[in-house]
């Protein structure tokens, strides 16, 4: 199986959090429980089963300083995106500062993750 067919479920699972993650928002404060916690779900299952793709497809790859610092660069946004989602929930902090990085953190990761599937891929022809 190559690489991008690995990525292909977590990626798609991505896409449905962020769906959940839109529908949340639309529905108003305060947030439906049920979408609330099926969005968070969602998203901890995307981390897991994107982290076991990535820690695989690494075993059998190079080594590479740039693949490194995408994983952090892609796992400092996902610990920004948790934390300004309960920090949000909880209206703690400034909301709109914390929407602000809730929204540019996923696509920062994305840009990190395509770049480390793209090397991974890479490495291995």
């Amino acid at each position: 199986m190559d690489t991008i067919t690995k990525f292909t479920v977590p990626g798609i699972a991505f896409l449905l959090t962020l769906a959940f993650g839109v529908w949340l928002s639309n529905s108003g404060k305060p947030y439906n429980g049920i979408l609330f916690n099926v969005h968070k779900l969602i998203a901890l299952g995307v981390v897991i089963v994107t982290a076991i793709q990535v820690f695989k497809t690494l075993q059998n790859t190079e080594f590479q300083i740039a693949l490194i610092a995408l994983i952090v660069v892609t796992s400092l946004c996902i610990v920004a995106l948790f934390a300004t989602g309960a920090l949000m929930s909880m209206d703690k902090l400034n909301y709109a500062v914390m929407l602000t990085i809730h929204r540019g953190a996923p696509i920062l990761a994305v840009i990190a993750m395509v770049t480390t599937v793209y090397l991974l891929n890479a490495g291995k022809r």
